[in-house]
């Protein structure tokens, strides 16, 4: 009974990735592109973060 159960949930969301991809179209692609894009400006944002501080600390030590 668990492994049908189990089916039966996997198949529901089969079936929901499926309606989605419908529903999304020739949009998917674009969509994908904005999340690929969000994450990288995230991640540069927060590795320029990191190179400011380190590079503040540099300048405080040669500073003592």
């Amino acid at each position: 009974m668990k492994t049908f159960l189990h089916f039966v949930m996997l198949l529901i969301a089969a079936m929901v990735a499926i309606v989605i991809g419908v529903v999304i179209g020739n949009y998917g692609a674009w969509y994908f592109s904005w999340v690929i894009g969000t994450i990288m400006i995230v991640l540069f944002a927060a590795a320029g973060g990191v190179l400011l501080d380190t590079q503040e600390r540099e300048v405080a030590a040669k500073g003592r």
